[in-house]
């Protein structure tokens, strides 16, 4: 007697995002195996992230480089703004036409620099290189030492912050552990007043580390080593500032990965993202591991990454970004809400054009590429199409002895209008896929809110499109995947229903 179809609904499909570390027999199929070229959005969907957007149209100061490696905002206290950018051994100002801002006569050999605002002056700190700034007054980048009320010799630092009404300098070529501040309200002031430094070699808690990022958090001034954090209150008065807290066993490796999050500070270690707050309350557990299910993937791509790994919080589109620009990779993490895990949801942006990212006051977000400055923004990179990929895990429905014979995929695409999606299935743990094409050109409307999906994304409503494609073969586990050619178009996958004969045991 023949069995009836079974229906199988996914709804979401990788609403939890990618997992490349849990064994992927009998994994929730709210996880994918692939999520590339995807974000989740505020719906639950995976989607098509959005593109680059080149803002540059002049960029022959850029030459022939790998492009702009950071993009910063200055913005002075009447609101000015102005984007800086490094690259090519240089300093441009700028978004359409990058002007070349570096001093005459000063050598440039690296483009790491760590930028921030302070008091209408913009600093430009790296190793190996004399400290620069620029003020609307002067109207060009000098500098430090240089500055017309400058005291003291300013420290090469590869590290700045600007917290507390002064600036703060550590990473000190030839002294990786100490700290120094400038004078109250005065950047330039490196000598006298309330400037002053503290030698960390007697308070890392492993008893030997080095100074790789600074932060300010809930009052508290924190000091990231590669091994351990040390924790200072009371830094407004830095001369009377007590020690708070340690942490040992965890650390940060990239300077340029520390990013506050409301409440919260993210930061690479050695063993993957992790949340200051909880590394604080678990003292370095794993529960601090919000990277957790790419984990070892991701750390692979740290350990071969050559360029400069740097992280951004993105505010309206709530994620965090870590870039890797020389494997052309960026690892996307969802901020809302974090998994039962304590992880957050994660996934991947590959052959991505964006080198470094930056959130500004007004939630744009800036990006550095291979052509100039640009926003994320959009549905293509700088014209051009991209992949957007998923694809399940291998999936028994909960009837791990039985053969499966897939009949039709039923899948429910939102958006996509013009575009044409590939619907993919094999049996077992092969790569090797049978594919359908179908075409989104045509669907029905459906009216969704305006907060959700701007009419600049979704004009006249949104397009849904839901067609069943036939399927053939039979196996165990099936998985179940889609790739889609995206160019000037949102797309999310709403859902997968998949019609299958449930066979005899095995």
């Amino acid at each position: 007697m023949s069995q009836p179809l079974q229906t199988i609904s996914i709804s979401a499909p990788g609403f939890k995002g990618l997992n490349s570390q849990d064994s992927p027999i009998n994994s929730d199929p709210s996880f994918a195996a692939i999520a590339d070229n995807a974000v989740i959005d505020s719906l639950g969907r995976i989607g098509a992230r959005k593109g680059f957007d080149l803002l540059t149209t002049d960029a022959t100061p850029l030459g022939f480089s790998v492009g702009i490696e950071a993009v910063e905002q200055f913005t002075d206290s009447l609101g000015n703004e102005l984007i800086f950018s490094v690259g090519n051994n240089k300093i441009f100002s700028g978004t359409t036409t990058l002007v070349d801002e570096t001093p005459a006569l000063y050598t440039i050999t690296a483009n790491n620099w760590k930028m921030a605002n302070f008091r209408d002056e913009f600093y430009f700190v790296q190793s190996g290189h004399d400290p620069l700034y620029y003020s609307n007054v002067a109207g060009v980048v000098r500098l430090l030492d240089n500055h017309p009320n400058s005291s003291g010799t300013v420290p090469l630092a590869n590290e700045v912050l600007v917290a507390y009404g002064r600036v703060w300098l550590a990473d000190i070529d030839g002294d990786k552990s100490t700290l120094y501040w400038s004078d109250t309200l005065a950047g330039q002031k490196w000598s006298g007043g309330t400037s002053g430094s503290l030698d960390l070699g007697t308070v890392w808690p492993d008893g030997e580390d080095e100074i790789t990022a600074l932060a300010a958090h809930n009052n508290f001034l924190i000091i990231f080593g590669r091994r351990s954090i040390v924790i200072y209150s009371g830094a407004t008065s830095p001369s009377t500032m007590a020690l708070h807290d340690t942490v040992e066993g965890v650390g940060c490796i990239a300077r340029d990965t520390v990013v506050p999050l409301g409440n919260d500070l993210l930061f690479l270690s050695s063993a993957g993202l992790k949340s200051f707050g909880r590394v604080i309350q678990e003292k370095s557990l794993p529960l601090s591991d919000v990277s957790r299910n790419v984990s070892d993937e991701m750390m692979e791509r740290v350990r071969v990454e050559t360029g400069r790994i740097s992280g951004s919080y993105c505010q309206r589109n709530r994620f965090y970004v870590l870039a890797f620009p020389k494997q052309h990779l960026v690892y996307c993490f969802d901020v809302r809400n974090k998994l039962e895990d304590g992880s957050f949801r994660t996934t991947r942006w590959v052959s991505s054009p964006f080198n470094y990212f930056h959130a500004a006051e007004d939630c744009t977000l800036y990006v550095g590429g291979t052509s100039g400055v640009g926003v994320y923004s959009g549905y293509s990179d700088n014209g051009e199409s991209y992949v957007m990929r998923y694809s399940s895990h291998p999936l028994n429905f909960g009837e791990a002895q039985r053969t499966k014979f897939l009949k039709k995929i039923r899948p429910i695409f939102i958006g996509g209008v013009g575009l044409s999606a590939t619907i993919k299935w094999s049996y077992g743990f092969t790569q090797k896929f049978d594919t359908e094409v179908i075409s989104l050109s045509q669907g029905t409307v459906a009216e969704y809110g305006i907060s959700e999906y701007g009419i600049a994304e979704y004009a006249g409503g949104i397009a849904t499109t839901e067609k069943a494609v036939n399927t053939t073969g039979q196996g165990v586990n099936v998985t179940v995947a889609l790739e889609i050619i995206i160019l000037n178009a949102p797309f999310s996958i709403q859902e997968m229903n998949i019609q299958a004969l449930l066979g005899r045991i095995i």
